[in-house]
């Protein structure tokens, strides 16, 4: 059985195209398995993904099933671990993108950073708006100048800063920064929300060109 189970393994490799090598001697006691490389972004190789075929534990578990002839029979459990240790896949992805997720990975996506204190409501306001749309906003309300917030937005990788002051709550348009320092006037906030949920449920790499909207 556990021949068979190698060779429905390798025939699955090869319908995909996917290239793979034998370890011989490194099988477990349980089963077959197939490991998955994943080479990051200064070339070293990473084992995340996972799929492995056990009849140790039905066998230990006394699991049965009754088949097609009626008859009992021992299944054989699969272990499936797409991402591998969430750990390793976390270290990986913060590597492979220097810490600058693409939007739909953030775990921010948008700050507001208000003026003055007398902004700072209207900037929860806002973010509450992008929230209601699916977005992850936070609110930069500490006790520092624009600039150094800017600048701390930038530090952090926020894929897109929005500045929000007396000027722009008139007009009900913002200035939105993306976190290469490229900045838009301008924009009306509904379309801020809109170009951002498109962006981040497509789940493009390339940022919000706001210029063309």
């Amino acid at each position: 059985m556990a021949a068979r189970a190698t060779e429905t393994l390798v025939t699955a490799l090869e319908r995909y195209g996917l290239p793979y090598t034998e370890a011989e001697g490194e099988g477990t006691f349980y089963g077959p398995k197939v490991d998955f490389h994943f080479r990051d972004a200064i070339g070293r190789l990473w084992q995340l993904t996972t799929v492995q075929c056990d009849f140790a534990l039905p066998e230990r578990f006394d699991m049965e099933y009754t088949g097609e002839d009626n008859q009992r029979h021992r299944p054989v459990m699969l272990h499936r671990a797409i991402l591998g240790t969430l750990e390793r896949f976390s270290a990986v992805l913060i590597e492979h993108y220097g810490g600058a997720f693409p939007l739909w990975l953030s775990p921010e996506q948008i700050r507001f950073v208000p003026v003055a204190d007398r902004h700072v409501e209207h900037c929860r306001t806002l973010a509450g708006r992008a929230r209601e749309a699916g977005l992850r906003p936070s609110v930069d309300d500490a006790k520092e100048s624009v600039g150094k917030k800017i600048r701390a937005a930038q530090l952090m990788k926020v894929p897109y800063t929005v500045v929000v002051g007396d000027r722009d709550l008139e007009a009900g348009t913002f200035t939105i920064r993306d976190r290469n320092g490229t900045e838009t006037p301008g924009v009306p906030f509904d379309a801020i929300v809109a170009a951002l949920s498109d962006e981040a449920g497509s789940r493009r790499l390339l940022a919000t060109d706001f210029a063309a909207l």
